[in-house]
């Protein structure tokens, strides 16, 4: 069987670069040394977009020119010789020069973007001949009729038959909503019986533009914005070239206006309007005639608050500029994380993961990168949905964070915070949050029955109905409250309060598991090729024996929680029994009461770190361990050396490192950093919809 499948599109715009993110996603998750490739691109010296997303997202180890077979000038060439076998087997000598660093590749076919337009997919077919690939066709159904698309397939199965190709299935991407049940009708009885077919509805929001693309494209400069403002959608474009007032008229949602450099009042007026709440806000303003913005307006933006918007400025005129924007044609690029979302989000609702698994050939990798680790998460996330409170809905990380999570249909999710607020910065960072819940802490129906309920639980601390009705104000309370009623699953919180202000709540009202102590933390360290636990590295200062003993049987739990089997080391300056002093006494004590209390826990202690991890180190200091050389789950002494080694560990072997995950709670509660990413926020709420499940 081969270990290899090639996508290829029928026809042109058929969304073929979301059909390769969402099977490159699902390969990534069970493979390690994967390969993509293409036949042809269109240069040799700018990366094609679609190596550049694959290999950026993905990790992906190959220099640009390994990725690809021909250049189309190269291309060009063979055809102009007459030397069209020449062409293939360029190709073929490069995919096997990639082959042999490759466990499985992908193969993505070409764009129906130049002279081969005329018999584009017979040359991609000829292609996944000549390298052993399976075929998954693709077939566009935007701006057809049910009977059209049924045309488009039956004429792509014939010439798939000519062909003699290895047909695994067909995909009908971009359809109609209303005529998707009709579609999957005509692939079930025109297709063989079993063969893949899938139908996947058009997606407005994957087709808009970018500035980013625009800027790219156009080849524009940036005069004014930052990075995720160049991610910015853009819905139309607009010549302004009236007075104000009737710009303001026209302006919506995601506009790109488009106007001469020396228009001072428009610039004025809409830079206004990212300030207003009353007007819609604009994607962006693109400067025409090659001129820099006068001092004056330089002066103005820039004493403002940072703005919503993105400016840029090409040498060309306004009418040419327009014709330019106008041919830019949507991409999938790896700076757009919400677009990349919603793509995969739809490709997952509309494509049985499990029935490509069975049609595909790979073996499964025993190694685990953080690309895989990390999609094992939103796997198990996915399958068995839980609910997330946010208490901090006027961060603008957690919001973008929010909103990824949802396009990935991932988790259900609750914001706390003034709605309009909400609404109004998710508009101002062009992201959407549908599908999101939203309470305000100082407007709703629960904090009568919340302040009642601390109450019951904190009147022995002394804490009266007034005091405990105005903690309910504050949102890590509020949270916290909602997870110990039942009203979510999990709280994560951190991005701009202090851990004890995340935690304490949590416990006062949840509290620690029956047996445990202490609540601590882990963190998942994704290594290059395996995921390691390290505990802890977040809360506790100096744990003594005891409570050294419950970090340990915690992060075990934590481990097997995420498949991986646990071998704790308990870690020291000294190894074995030569050491002496009363650090190493307590790691010694330590180990002792967790096999005490958990004799089916493989433990070590004392052990130095390269004997846990090392197996050369250990075979000549603990030859008879079952823990040292291949220790999973490594558990600090204090926190000092637990804090300064996995930030040791995570910026030298440029490890992703996935927490702090509190353990030891009756429900999941967990704490950011206030430096976090949004990834480290999207990460730690998948963690904490997983750790919701076992409860």
């Amino acid at each position: 069987m081969s270990k290899n499948l090639y996508i290829a599109a029928a026809e042109a715009e058929a969304g073929k670069s979301m059909i390769i993110l969402g099977i490159m996603d699902f390969l990534s998750r069970h493979i390690d040394k994967i390969g993509f490739f293409r036949p042809i691109v269109r240069s040799g010296e700018v990366m094609d977009n679609h190596i550049r997303l694959i290999s950026s997202r993905y990790n992906l180890k190959f220099d640009y020119e390994s990725m690809y077979g021909l250049t189309s000038d190269e291309m060009l060439e063979f055809h102009q010789t007459g030397d069209t076998e020449g062409v293939f087997t360029s190709i073929l000598n490069k995919y096997k020069q990639l082959e042999q660093n490759c466990d499985f590749i992908l193969v993505e076919g070409s764009d129906f973007r130049s002279y081969l337009s005329t018999y584009e997919f017979d040359f991609n077919l000829n292609v996944a001949n000549n390298l052993g690939c399976p075929i998954i066709s693709i077939v566009r159904g935007y701006n057809k009729a049910v009977s059209e698309v049924s045309e488009s397939i039956q004429i792509m199965r014939r010439v798939m038959q000519h062909e003699k190709c290895i047909q695994l299935g067909t995909i009908v991407n971009r359809a109609s909503k209303n005529d998707l049940s009709k579609i999957k009708d005509i692939l079930k009885t025109s297709m063989p019986e079993e063969s893949l077919n899938f139908v996947i509805p058009e997606e407005k929001f994957l087709q808009r533009l970018t500035m980013r693309q625009i800027k790219d494209i156009i080849g524009a400069e940036v005069i004014y914005g930052d990075d995720e403002s160049l991610n910015y959608d853009v819905t139309d474009f607009k010549v302004a070239a009236m007075n104000i007032e009737s710009v303001l008229k026209n302006v919506t949602e995601g506009t790109l206006i488009i106007t001469p450099v020396d228009r001072l009042d428009l610039l004025v007026g809409l830079s206004l309007t990212l300030l207003s709440d009353n007007y819609p806000k604009i994607a962006g303003i693109l400067l025409t005639c090659g001129l820099k913005p006068d001092d004056q307006f330089k002066q103005l933006i820039y004493g403002l608050k940072k703005l919503p918007v993105a400016i840029l400025s090409v040498e060309s005129d306004t009418f040419k500029a327009a014709a330019d924007v106008n041919k830019v044609r949507p991409l999938l690029l790896p700076e757009n994380e919400q677009r990349l979302a919603t793509a995969l989000g739809l490709f997952e609702d509309h494509v049985n993961i499990k029935q490509l698994a069975d049609k595909i050939t790979f073996s499964s990798s025993e190694v685990v990168t953080p690309v895989m680790f990390e999609y094992q998460l939103f796997n198990r996330a996915k399958h068995n949905r839980k609910h997330i409170v946010l208490p901090e809905g006027n961060d603008d990380r957690i919001l973008r964070a929010a909103s990824i999570l949802l396009k990935r249909n991932v988790v259900d999710i609750t914001l706390l915070g003034n709605e309009d607020e909400i609404y109004r910065k998710a508009a101002e960072l062009h992201i959407s949050l549908e599908g999101a819940f939203i309470i305000d802490p100082y407007d709703n129906d629960l904090i009568g029955e919340y302040a009642a309920e601390y109450f019951r639980l904190r009147k022995h601390k002394g804490i009266t109905k007034e005091a405990a009705k105005e903690l309910m104000y504050d949102v890590s309370y509020l949270g916290t409250m909602m997870v110990h009623k039942g009203h979510a699953d999990g709280m994560v919180s951190g991005a701009a309060h202090t851990t004890q202000h995340t935690i304490r709540p949590a416990f006062e009202i949840i509290k620690t598991k029956p047996g445990i102590s202490i609540v601590s933390s882990s963190f998942l360290m994704c290594l290059e090729d395996r995921v390691l636990v390290y505990g802890d590295c977040a809360i506790n200062p100096i744990p003594n024996a005891e409570q050294l003993a419950d970090i340990a049987i915690s992060s075990a739990q934590t481990a097997s929680m995420f498949g991986i089997e646990p071998r704790i080391a308990m870690l020291s300056y000294s190894t074995g029994k030569s050491g002496k002093g009363v650090e190493v006494e307590k790691v010694r004590k330590a180990t002792e009461i967790v096999r005490e209390r958990c004799p089916d826990l493989k433990t070590e202690g004392p052990i130095q770190y390269d004997a846990a991890i090392d197996a050369r180190v250990a075979k000549a200091k603990m030859p008879d361990s079952e823990v040292a050389g291949k220790a999973t789950i490594f558990i600090f002494p204090d926190l000092n050396t637990g804090n300064n080694t996995y930030k040791a560990v995570q910026r030298s072997a440029n490890a992703v490192a996935i927490g702090p995950v509190l353990q030891g709670l009756n429900k999941p509660v967990n704490d950011l950093s206030r430096g976090c990413l949004v990834a480290d926020i999207v990460n730690t709420v998948v963690i904490t919809a997983i750790q919701a499940q076992e409860q």
